[in-house]
C-alpha cells in the first residue's frame, strides 16, 4: 500500500510486516500478488465490487480492524452558489446520512490539523438514530497510535467530531505532533521500510 494511514494501522497490528510502496490498478496488484512480488495488498472492496472481482478479496476488514481515511468513498459536487437550477439537482443527489457523517469527520480532521504526512482516520455511522464515530491517528511506523470513539446525537456530528480531534490531541500530547512535523517524507518511508 502506499497509504502512510494504511501501514501504520498494519504495523501497529503486526510491526513483524515489511510495507513496501505499492502502486497500480488492480490487475497489476494483483498481477505483483500472485509473481509472488508481495504476499498481500489492499484493495477497495468497492472497487473490486464495480469490475465484477470481488472474488479476488481473501477478507474484508471491518472498522475495527482498518479505519478509513476522513470521507473515504464519499462524493462532493461543487457549483457556483447563486445556481439555483444546479443546487436544485445537486441538492436532489444529497444523502443526508453522508452528509452528517462526513461533516464530523471533516471536524475531526480539522481539529487534528491533519495533513498527507500524517496517518489520520476516522469514520462516521447513523447507527440505531445515534452518530457513532471512531477515529485515530498513529506514527508512519505504527510504534504509537491513539485511539478514539464518541456517540452522541445526530444533530451533534460537528461537535462530536471536533472533540474527538481535540481528545486525540491531548492524548498524544505536543511531542507526537512535533515528530511528525520534523519528519521528511523520506524519513517516513524509510521508518516503514526499514
Amino acid at each position: 500500500t502506499a497509504s502512510l494511514r494504511r501501514q501504520a494501522q498494519l504495523l501497529s497490528q503486526n510491526p513483524t510486516l515489511k510495507c513496501v510502496n505499492f502502486r497500480g490498478n488492480v490487475q497489476t496488484r494483483l498481477r505483483k500478488l500472485d509473481d509472488g512480488v508481495v504476499d498481500a495488498t489492499l484493495l477497495a472492496i468497492a472497487g473490486l465490487k464495480r469490475m465484477e472481482m470481488q472474488d479476488c478479496a481473501t477478507a474484508v476488514l471491518d472498522w475495527g480492524e482498518m479505519l478509513p481515511a476522513v470521507a473515504q468513498g464519499a462524493i462532493g459536487i461543487q457549483c457556483r452558489s447563486d445556481d439555483e437550477r444546479s443546487l436544485k439537482y445537486i441538492d436532489a443527489l444529497n444523502c443526508m446520512d453522508t452528509h452528517v457523517c462526513v461533516n464530523c469527520e471533516r471536524a475531526f480532521l480539522e481539529a487534528l490539523d491533519g495533513n498527507c504526512k500524517t496517518p489520520i482516520a476516522g469514520q462516521a455511522k447513523i447507527i440505531d438514530g445515534k452518530i457513532v464515530f471512531r477515529g485515530l491517528i498513529a506514527m508512519p511506523d505504527g510504534s504509537l497510535k491513539y485511539e478514539t470513539e464518541a456517540t452522541g446525537e445526530i444533530a451533534d456530528a460537528v461537535e462530536i467530531g471536533k472533540k474527538a480531534g481535540e481528545d486525540l490531541k491531548a492524548q498524544a500530547g505536543d511531542k507526537f505532533f512535533e515528530m511528525m512535523v520534523e519528519m521528511s517524507p523520506q524519513q517516513v518511508l524509510g521508518q516503514i521500510t526499514k
